[in-house]
C-alpha cells in the first residue's frame, strides 16, 4: 500500500514538474519557432544550437531560467545519425546541478531520432569542484572528449 502511494505522488510531482517546465520555457521562448525547428531536420539547418533548445525537455527550463546554454564544439554526420560534442555556457559552468543538466541535455537529445551520440568537451570538468568531477565521471552517465 505505502508502495502504491509513494508510486502515485512521484507520478503526481513529475506530472506538476512538466506542466511548470513547460510555461517556463513557453514564457522564455518563441513556442512557433521552436516548432518549426523541432519540424526541420539537423542536416538543414546551418545553427544548430537554437534548433538543439527546441528538442530539449524540462532541462531547457532549468537552462533558460538559470542563464546558462549550450554550444555546438563539434558536431559530425555519419550513417546513424549526428554526433555532437557539447559545451555548457553562461551560469552553467559554475552551478552545482551541472551534472544533471548534463544528464538530462544527453538524454533528450539523444531521443531524437537524427542524433546518435552527445558527448561533452573536457574542459568542462575544469569547471567542477572535485566533488562535482568525482560524481559526474563515476555516475552521471555522460561521456566528455
Amino acid at each position: 500500500m505505502d508502495d502504491d502511494i509513494l508510486e502515485q505522488y512521484r507520478r503526481e510531482a513529475a506530472a506538476a514538474m512538466e506542466v511548470e517546465a513547460q510555461r517556463r520555457i513557453a514564457e522564455s521562448s518563441d513556442v512557433e519557432l521552436d516548432e518549426k525547428l523541432r519540424n526541420t531536420s539537423l542536416s538543414d539547418i546551418d545553427d544548430l544550437v537554437p534548433a538543439l533548445l527546441a528538442r530539449l525537455g524540462q532541462v531547457r527550463a532549468a537552462l533558460d531560467g538559470h542563464g546558462g546554454g549550450i554550444a555546438v564544439s563539434s558536431s559530425e554526420q555519419k550513417e546513424d545519425g549526428l554526433y555532437l560534442v557539447l559545451d555548457l555556457t553562461g551560469a552553467c559552468l559554475s552551478c552545482g546541478a551541472a551534472p544533471g543538466t548534463l544528464q538530462g541535455v544527453k538524454g533528450d537529445l539523444e531521443n531524437d531520432d537524427e542524433i546518435a551520440k552527445v558527448s561533452f568537451c573536457a574542459s568542462l570538468l575544469d569547471t567542477f569542484d572535485d566533488l562535482g568531477r568525482e560524481f559526474i565521471l563515476a555516475h552521471g552517465q555522460v561521456d566528455f572528449v
